[in-house]
């Protein structure tokens, strides 16, 4: 999620190649095979996941890898980005799925059961930009998210038309006030990824030095004069908190706030939110469903965001001006960012393959989706509809209950 006014940005991929020498990873691709030999599914070690043309551009035309060595058509993918992308070594391939929660469904579900890959080993590390919280985090920063929340599942009401005793119009599905736990549950609200690859994560970004701009800093300033939004205030640096995916492009400290508090509400209060995206918990529930037939390893996904604007104005700003017009500079150092501090981590990762990635890092927190779909019982929401067990069988039409004329109906939550 970035601003308008900044979405016409052309960011050249010439932007990139300045920077220093080849590392470690360019010297595997002279060891490859050449392409036409190849009569093997590719095994990608890591997977960038990209949303839009400016995110999958930042990766092209670097110095430590090409990932335009291989252009593999794939169908079902966006007809705006049909190829996967990989290096002549197939260790790093990138996927840009388009933009917004059916795209990255799509795109990612046709990946998942391609028969070109084997995605069994595989990292999957999002890497795209968000608007951001200024309570938590500044333009241009980079966050590392545990949980994604759906904050825009919900009823809502319009602004005009909220009960008088309402903070929001949004209420959660199946309940009658905004404070209430969702009563009503379709499965993809919340998903959590393994914290003990995004410590490791964090570790190789925060050796990065980040990009900032002029604009970014005489704009995030404005935040400096109220205090809640100190963070907002300070220059970009690496953060550990959570995305928020709502196809609804929000702006405005009151809507802001309503998806915070329900961020909050829908994980027991462990979620921070402070990014707001379109496309991640599409994304991790097409991998959560290939984990479920042995395609993917859930355990294996890293979710970043970079800050390209805020998701609310400063104060005595109006709301149009931060959404629309103003110069808020943090497009393009967020852009560059998903490189500077993305390739510490596809780095970090290749680096430590052998003695640390190949095996896969152990999950130390519970991993998934709210129904425990994979087994566990999920440290948020009712518990595991499924007994903590994963889901290995079919289940009869009666395990959830039917709704009106057979219709299966949403998990319903029992107070």
């Amino acid at each position: 999620m970035f601003s308008p006014n900044t979405a016409s940005v052309l960011l050249a991929s010439t932007v990139l190649l300045g920077f220093a020498a080849a590392s470690p990873v360019a010297a595997l691709e002279a060891e490859a095979q050449p392409l036409e030999k190849r009569d093997y599914v590719i095994s990608p070690k890591v997977m960038i996941v990209d949303m839009f043309g400016p995110e999958g551009d930042a990766w092209y035309g670097i110095p430590e890898f090409d990932l335009l060595a291989q252009n593999i058509t794939v169908s079902g993918l966006s007809p705006l980005y049909p190829d996967v992308h990989c290096t002549l070594s197939n260790d790093i391939c990138q996927i840009v799925t388009g933009e917004s929660e059916i795209n990255a469904a799509s795109t990612m579900s046709a990946l998942v059961h391609s028969p070109l890959f084997n995605l069994t080993h595989t990292y999957f590390f999002i890497a795209g930009i968000a608007g951001v919280n200024p309570e938590v985090a500044t333009l241009g920063s980079v966050t590392f998210a545990k949980y994604a929340v759906q904050v825009a599942l919900q009823y809502e009401f319009d602004a005009r038309e909220i009960p008088a005793n309402f903070s929001t119009g949004y209420v959660p599905q199946g309940s009658t006030s905004p404070s209430e736990y969702p009563q009503s549950i379709y499965g993809t609200e919340v998903f959590e990824v393994s914290d003990a690859l995004r410590q490791l994560a964090i570790g190789f970004a925060s050796t990065a030095a980040l990009n900032d701009s002029a604009a970014a800093v005489a704009y995030r300033a404005n935040y400096a004069s109220t205090t809640a939004y100190t963070a907002g205030s300070k220059g970009p640096s690496v953060v550990a908190c959570d995305v928020a995916t709502s196809d609804v492009y929000y702006s405005g400290a009151l809507l802001s706030e309503a998806f915070g508090n329900f961020t909050a509400l829908v994980t027991n209060g462990s979620a921070v939110y402070c990014t707001t995206a379109q496309e991640d918990n599409a994304t991790l529930e097409a991998l959560l469903r290939g984990a479920l037939a042995n395609l993917t390893d859930f355990a294996r996904i890293i979710v970043m965001r970079t800050a390209s604007d805020f998701d609310r104005p400063y104060a005595g700003e109006a709301d149009t001006e931060n959404l629309f017009y103003a110069d808020q500079g943090g497009f393009e150092p967020a852009i560059l960012n998903i490189y500077l501090a993305g390739i510490k981590v596809v780095e970090g990762i290749l680096a430590g393959w052998e003695n640390t990635f190949e095996v896969g890092v152990v999950p130390k927190n519970y991993i998934g989706d709210i129904f425990g779909t994979l087994g566990g019982s999920p440290d948020f929401g009712p518990g595991s509809v499924f007994n903590d067990n994963p889901v290995t069988t079919k289940r009869g039409l009666g395990r959830r209950g039917l709704g009106p004329k057979g219709k299966r109906a949403a998990v319903r939550v029992g107070r």
